[in-house]
């Protein structure tokens, strides 16, 4: 796997289901995500307003000769904001091969890029994941809510 130098982020709205389904499985979500449910995964991808991807940027690394997509995706954050006071982050995801590599920072570095510094970003962590989010420097609440899904 390539160092970070070689990933784009960028702002990505019309992420495509399969490529998604895709990084949920690889990063380990795909445990706890509906990806067998294509319906409920599009409808995941239309609600959230904000969507932030990396790609392996396979030109930069000279590596196109591989039977490859040109950029790979790697990672993605899907996001639920107003772009004015707070963000959701519902998903972030990084594939198993580029965990460990700052993807997951690179990412969250973008998402908080494209809102700009007037915007507070929160999450909800898998159990596995918040050593990930305390190292990144986010602040754990301890006055946050749940209802859980019926299904």
């Amino acid at each position: 796997m390539a160092e970070n130098s070689h990933v784009l982020y960028t702002r990505e709205p019309a992420l495509g289901i399969s490529e998604f389904r895709r990084v949920l499985v690889e990063s380990g979500l795909g445990e706890v995500r509906p990806v067998d449910d294509e319906a409920r995964l599009k409808a995941m991808l239309e609600g959230a307003n904000l969507i932030v991807t990396a790609r392996l940027d396979m030109a930069r690394l000279d590596m196109a000769h591989l039977d490859m997509e040109a950029t790979p995706l790697i990672g993605v954050a899907r996001c639920l904001t107003d772009f004015s006071w707070v963000c959701y982050i519902s998903d972030l995801a990084v594939s198993a091969k580029a965990q460990g590599l700052g993807i997951g920072k690179g990412l969250m570095d973008e998402v908080a890029r494209q809102l700009g510094p007037s915007v507070a970003i929160s999450l909800v962590s898998m159990p596995d994941a918040v050593g990930f989010y305390e190292r990144i420097g986010m602040k754990r609440i301890p006055d946050a809510f749940w209802i859980s899904r019926k299904r």
